[in-house]
């Protein structure tokens, strides 16, 4: 059963026109008049299967106060309770009230996160009748997101539910015993049932022990196997529209592979400068590495592994967007994400991650990124939650392109202002082309007399002329 809860004192805008100081959002929702049964009861639903929420009844989308009259507030305030409760389970028990403001008088309704979810409407059941708040809008939950709240409501993670259709075996227990040996700020460990307990990583039913999905995902011998979808796709596109793609690759295996695979695909595609220092080459890439760590590290440990569709990485010239199935965890909002408030959807996957190293701080990611940004100048990345899926998106302005920039051919030249010797391989990796692009700048300079190529095939290499 949802109950009632109090708001903090409200302070009002004194302007030309008096206006309401709360704007919509996913706890808020303003209506000039009061909304059709119908409409109420799926807003206070989806209010009840997140964070809670307030329907504030009297005030125009721009927020004007308009106010109601007597009549139409006693008839709210007298059947609020009752249409609400009937039409919902588990029981949903709002508290309504008015509140006077220039004179003029609003209704407020009031319900709070919920503790029994899944909460859905009666006449349309639990898969059809079961509606989230998603931003300043009110959806239909799928099946996933309708899986996720009995989940919370029990206290029970996905990552933490037993893989009956395999067994221990299923699971490195190599790489698990290189992970007890290298733990950050712990010593050493020999490799035990009681371990693999500790950590997640096994469940015993019925006398028998089956390996978990945070097990399978980070120590198993074929994740893919288990869970096709639990990958991530990384595309470079050309342009920004993304209708044709220049490469991709498929990132597999375990969640360190799929991390160590998707961050070295994207660096080898982004774009660096470069500066001689003395004897030393200096070189920057085009945005902070630490955001795109940090992008990925989140995509990779806060995804709902539960969804069968994939992370996606999607490169574009101007920017880097990364799609992360599931919406935000728990109480976690989008005002939210800078104030540090951790929220974890798979502790044991976090846990593992920080202990292994590649997590610093919880709660410290996506700070992370935006100061990077900011101490660069670079303008402000984005995150949006969108109809299940988290994107993230990395805007690519630090460096101009090689084309807007310098010729490709000149590029190529002044890598040997700090080495003797270049590869395709190089070329690519340093300056962001495609291996055809690049074979065929070096063809080009080869044929103009100013490079000499050395070696066939994989021992191929040029030289100044």
């Amino acid at each position: 059963m949802a109950f009632f809860y109090l708001t903090h004192s409200t302070h009002l805008c004194y302007n030309e026109v008096m206006k309401y100081p709360t704007k919509e959002s996913d706890t808020v929702e303003l209506k000039r008049e009061m909304p059709c049964s119908d409409q109420i009861i799926k807003t206070m639903i989806g209010f009840c299967n997140k964070n809670g929420g307030k329907i504030i009844i009297g005030i125009s989308n721009d927020g004007r106060i308009i106010g109601l009259d007597d009549a139409e507030i006693e008839k709210i305030l007298e059947s609020i309770d009752k249409a609400v409760y009937s039409a919902a389970t588990p029981p949903i028990l709002p508290r309504a009230y008015t509140q006077r403001i220039d004179n003029k008088s609003i209704v407020i309704i009031e319900v709070a996160a919920g503790m029994n979810k899944p909460y859905y409407r009666k006449l349309e059941g639990l898969t059809k009748g079961t509606y989230v708040r998603l931003g300043r809008n009110t959806i239909r939950a799928t099946q996933d997101m309708i899986d996720e709240l009995k989940w919370q409501s029990i206290g029970l993670d996905f990552e933490d539910l037993p893989v009956y259709n395999c067994n221990k075996d299923e699971l490195n227990l190599d790489k698990i015993q290189e992970f007890l040996n290298h733990r950050i700020n712990h010593s050493k460990a020999k490799l035990n049932d009681h371990l693999l307990n500790i950590y997640h990583l096994i469940t015993n039913e019925h006398a028998d022990y089956h390996p978990t999905v945070a097990g399978i995902l980070l120590f198993g011998k074929r994740p893919q196997y288990y869970f096709s979808e639990a990958m991530i796709i990384c595309t470079h596109f050309e342009g920004t529209s993304g209708r044709t793609a220049i490469a991709t690759v498929d990132c597999e295996g375990t969640l360190f592979e799929q991390f160590h695979q998707a961050q070295a695909f994207v660096l080898s595609r982004l774009y660096r400068s470069f500066k001689i220092a003395g004897m030393r080459r200096d070189e920057k890439l085009e945005i902070p590495e630490v955001a795109l760590r940090e992008a990925l590290l989140n995509a990779v440990i806060h995804r709902n592994y539960h969804i069968k569709g994939p992370t996606k990485i999607a490169i574009y010239d101007d920017r880097i967007e990364i799609f992360s199935p599931g919406h935000f965890p728990g109480p976690i909002r989008s005002n939210d994400l800078l104030l540090g408030v951790t929220y974890l959807r798979n502790p044991t996957i976090c846990k593992i991650f920080r202990e292994s190293g590649l997590v610093e701080k919880l709660g410290t990611g996506l700070i992370a990124i935006f100061s990077s940004y900011k101490e660069w100048g670079l303008t402000t990345p984005q995150v949006i939650e969108g109809d299940n899926y988290i994107k993230c998106i990395l805007p690519r302005t630090a460096l101009k392109t090689p084309k807007e920039n310098k010729d490709e051919s000149d590029l190529i030249l002044g890598m040997f202002d700090s080495a003797s010797e270049i590869t395709v391989q190089g070329v690519v990796r340093e300056l962001g082309l495609s291996r055809a692009t690049a074979s065929r700048r070096l063809k080009g300079l080869v044929d103009s007399g100013k490079i000499i190529r050395i070696g066939k095939t994989r021992s191929l290499r040029y030289r100044r002329a």
